[in-house]
């Protein structure tokens, strides 16, 4: 997934044009707006710093208050809503940007197409709507062989939003066209046309219909067909074709309620953990609260757990002892290294000009250029490890509660 997507994304920052590899020039500089489930989508895959690197100088809500920055292109990266549209339509009546380049997550209906262009004529902007594309981008990658539909109303198309009693063929068909919508947008992206199976009678087998039957009629157009010309995956389809197997949870009711211990599943089960991004109360230690006074607000610290993150991929999938000895294990070899550096340093303080001490200043000032360089690694190693104390501290005293 993490071949694919990123570079959707990358491409779609670049103006929809790919991106040059090993470009010394400087990247053009650009907003980017995007609403919640654009949001939710680029924040696990692009840091902020890349972001940056790609020429990202702000990155705003559709929907909060913008000022006017009228000598920069703005990239916009939105579901196709009634909502979204009037306020693009709205951006483009008040100037806000030099050009504008449209990307929808999932496919804008030609109605709502036309809507913005009445609007660009209206104010006079159609030279400024640079480009206007569907990116298919309708899900969230988490992790290389994982992703998810959504989190943004994720309750709506939820196993319980399927199984009410109450719920209307409406509102079913609703939810099964959201799912099936998430789904196509995953295989334009992978380039591939999968081999559907599914379980019958079920929820599943309604997705599986409607799938094949978007996928058939996209193929059907071999001229504006999403899997062959110029697509990030296209033609793998012809001879690797995936196989989708989808399988309704009432088969399978008793894997949501095991309690797995190894360190990612308890990290999901008993912290606040969504999109890669962990949130964590800091304790406010042993210190009491004077009588009378209000109690102390508790300082909240987020972390990314990532693919850059390698403790985090080497033992995610661990039991969780051994991840605590893990930690402890990198925290010995980080202060080892430190010890060395700082003996280094006290050693390039020698007095004296004898040739013994000139011979050690000599042998030891290339070991403490080596420890200088490695320095900055040293210190994400450092990173990681406060990270990994706080998360794993934190699971362990949500641990000890349920045992008490």
């Amino acid at each position: 997934l993490r071949l694919y997507f990123p570079v959707a994304l990358k491409r779609m920052l670049n103006f929809n044009v790919p991106p040059v590899k090993n470009c010394t020039g400087e990247p053009v500089w650009k907003v980017l707006i995007y609403d919640r489930f654009g949001q939710d989508i680029i924040s696990p895959l692009l840091s902020v710093k890349e972001l940056r690197d790609m020429g990202i100088t702000l990155h705003l809500l559709l929907h909060s208050d913008r000022d006017a920055i009228p000598d920069v292109p703005a990239v916009y990266f939105v579901m196709p809503t009634e909502e979204n549209i009037d306020r693009m339509c709205q951006d483009l009546r008040n100037q806000l940007y030099e050009s504008y380049y449209l990307n929808f997550i999932s496919a804008i209906s030609r109605s709502k197409l036309e809507d913005i262009a009445n609007a660009a004529i209206g104010a006079n902007a159609v030279t400024q709507v640079a480009k206007v594309f569907d990116q298919y981008l309708n899900f969230i990658t988490l992790e290389d062989d994982m992703f998810v539909l959504c989190n943004q109303n994720k309750e709506l198309v939820s196993y319980r939003a399927i199984n009410r009693p109450d719920i209307t063929d409406t509102e079913m068909e609703t939810i099964m066209d959201t799912i099936v919508d998430s789904l196509f947008c995953f295989f334009v992206t992978l380039g591939a046309i999968p081999i559907i199976r599914c379980s019958r009678g079920t929820a599943a087998e309604m997705v599986a219909v409607k799938l094949d039957k978007k996928l058939r009629e996209n193929l059907r157009d071999a001229r504006n067909s999403l899997f062959t010309g110029d697509t990030l995956g296209a033609g793998q389809f012809s001879f690797q074709r995936p196989l989708l197997v989808l399988v309704d949870r009432n088969i399978d009711l008793a894997t949501p309620l095991h309690h797995t211990w190894t360190y990612q599943a308890l990290v999901h089960d008993v912290l606040d953990f969504h999109l890669n991004r962990v949130n964590l109360e800091e304790s406010t230690g042993t210190e009491s609260t004077p009588a009378g006074a209000r109690p102390k607000k508790k300082n909240k610290k987020s972390y990314d757990l990532t693919a850059s993150d390698k403790f985090w991929q080497k033992h995610r999938g661990s039991p969780f002892p051994e991840v605590a000895e893990s930690v402890q294990q990198e925290l010995e070899s980080y202060r080892a290294q430190e010890d060395e550096v700082k003996r280094l340093k006290s050693i390039m303080g020698i007095e004296g000009e004898d040739e013994g001490a000139i011979s050690m200043l000599s042998d030891n000032t290339a070991k403490l250029t080596s420890a200088v360089s490695s320095l900055p690694e040293l210190l994400e190693k450092k990173r990681l490890i406060d990270l990994h104390t706080n998360v794993a501290t934190a699971v362990l005293e949500h641990i000890k509660v349920k045992l008490l």
